[in-house]
């Protein structure tokens, strides 16, 4: 079933473990959630379970910081709204649906926030043609994912919620304070009442600070947790070849992953990120997100390339060339910044070790 949709929402790819955890799942439940506090944990971290077939391995899901994760579970089992801020690329999205699918059986109700979000699009808007017809009534009536989670007791989803303007976002204050949506058209029937295990996932990038910046109100109805970027190279490497490998699964691009490149990707994308080299040497960070989710995009586009126009092998050269489309998009003084490292880093790196460092460095002259 996975193989019919280009990106399967999260109760559909890891069914099979979300099913197996249910089945042996023993713990204390929040009112209406799916799994207990302790299997939302297993879902998301990973762990081995005992199942009436013997044992099984739950795939670890979420690289970062275990007490985060939580502290975002049990922020949800206490009716608390979660917010999920960081720099673009940390993985916030993916926590919010991997939380929604494991507590709720689904990841997709959830509002996209964007300059044009408007308060119907989170609350509820009007069949026309059927209120025309009948007048205001419930039948009428088209839910939108805060309505639809207040009704069903599950999770609303606000995606890059500050990229919304602030009275939209104010519009969740007296929702998230009182548990009820009061909807005027319906007269006696217009108060909406919130379900046990209705709670609201925000995420918000911290670039974009100050766009759209959230009221003191709004903040005070959230608990607010930060999702760090992956400062280990080892793990880095590890995300982008297990990311790469599900990609290519989708994609069914059948070949096997370069693990060398996958180590140089992460190094490039690590020493970029913190500004320094392995050796110690100070760097320019360029302006572009040197996100692990880039890393992913990077390597993957350059093993689709391999796959449908070369051989099969990873080409350096095209790595490069991905490398520069995605390191220079915003800024054009970041190509400096990326051929300085280049002439410093790579050339350190190529003369201390060779090989690959060696090849990489000699694909500096398409950075143009």
């Amino acid at each position: 079933m996975t193989n019919e949709y280009i990106k399967p929402p999260v109760e559909i790819r890891y069914k099979n473990e979300l099913d197996a955890l249910k089945s042996v799942d023993i713990g204390k439940k929040p009112e209406n959630w799916v799994l207990s506090p302790k299997a939302v944990r297993t879902f998301i971290l990973g762990g081995i379970i005992k199942t009436a077939d013997g044992k099984m391995q739950i795939k670890r899901k979420f690289y970062g910081n275990d007490a985060l994760v939580e502290r975002c579970i049990i922020t949800l089992a206490g009716n608390r709204g979660l917010m999920l801020v960081g720099e673009p690329g940390t993985a916030k999205t993916m926590l919010s649906e991997l939380l929604s699918a494991a507590c709720c059986g689904i990841s997709t109700n959830t509002v996209q926030g964007t300059a044009g979000t408007t308060e119907d699009m989170i609350k509820y808007s009007w069949n026309y043609a059927m209120l025309l017809s009948k007048g205001p009534c419930r039948e009428a009536l088209v839910s939108a994912p805060l309505l639809i989670g207040m009704e069903q007791g599950i999770f609303a989803r606000f995606e890059e919620i500050t990229r919304t303007p602030a009275e939209i976002q104010d519009s969740l204050i007296s929702v998230m304070s009182d548990q009820i949506l009061n909807i005027p058209e319906l007269e006696n029937e217009g108060l909406v009442f919130a379900k046990q295990g209705f709670n609201i996932i925000g995420t918000a990038n911290t670039r974009d600070k100050g766009v759209n910046e959230m009221s003191g109100a709004l903040k005070r109805r959230f608990n607010f947790e930060t999702v760090e970027p992956v400062r280990d190279v080892r793990l880095e490497k590890e995300i982008i070849i297990r990311e790469a490998q599900d990609l290519a699964k989708t994609g069914h691009i059948d070949q096997p992953i370069d693990t060398d490149a996958a180590e140089l990707l992460a190094v490039t994308y690590h020493e970029l990120r913190e500004g320094v080299t392995s050796e110690g040497t100070k760097l320019e960070k360029p302006n572009a997100v040197m996100s692990t989710a880039e890393a992913v995009s990077v390597f993957y586009q350059t093993m689709s390339s391999a796959y449908y126009y070369g051989d099969g092998k990873t080409d350096l050269k095209e790595l490069t060339q991905n490398l520069l489309g995605a390191v220079c998009k915003e800024n054009k003084d970041d190509l400096e910044k990326l051929k300085s490292y280049f002439r410093i880093a790579v050339k350190e790196k190529s003369a201390s070790e060779g090989g690959i460092w060696t090849e990489y460095l000699d694909t500096a002259k398409y950075l143009k």
